[in-house]
């Protein structure tokens, strides 16, 4: 069978710009940590008090880490990473390189450890979703 193009030479991801800091990995299936940890703070950022990616920590392709203010007015810096999340440091921008706490595989189960507050906010909200689906005859 004759072809035009050989398929090994064709990049399977094509999305890296040019000045990107990740554009050695073009042609690989590369997960951007940063674009991970933005997921996150938009999925919990209604049950918490503050919750944004670090701009002051190095963020790389196999990690990324967020401060968050739980409603109780704790702060904890986390680092996300293939492992999943855990808590590095009790302040903002604040990294305890001796920190060997429990990674949790979600965000859910992480805050769900660290705030009854969280856990309040994230039942209301389902609580409500679920009743508005109940009235729009969904459910």
């Amino acid at each position: 069978m004759e072809v035009d193009y050989n398929p090994l030479e064709l990049p399977i991801n094509t999305i890296f710009e040019e000045d990107s800091e990740f554009k050695d990995y073009e042609g690989t299936d590369v997960k951007d940590m940063r674009l991970e940890a933005e997921a996150v703070v938009n999925d919990v950022l209604f049950a918490v008090s503050n919750m944004f990616v670090s701009k002051n920590l190095p963020c790389a392709v196999d990690e990324a880490f967020i401060n968050v203010e739980i409603k109780e007015g704790t702060r904890y810096c986390l680092e996300l990473s293939d492992a999943g999340l855990r808590v590095v440091g009790y302040a903002f921008d604040h990294v305890n390189e001796e920190s060997h706490t429990q990674y949790h595989e979600t965000v859910y189960s992480l805050l769900d450890s660290l705030s009854p507050a969280y856990r309040e906010a994230f039942g209301n909200a389902l609580l409500r979703r679920l009743e508005a689906l109940k009235r729009d005859g969904q459910c």
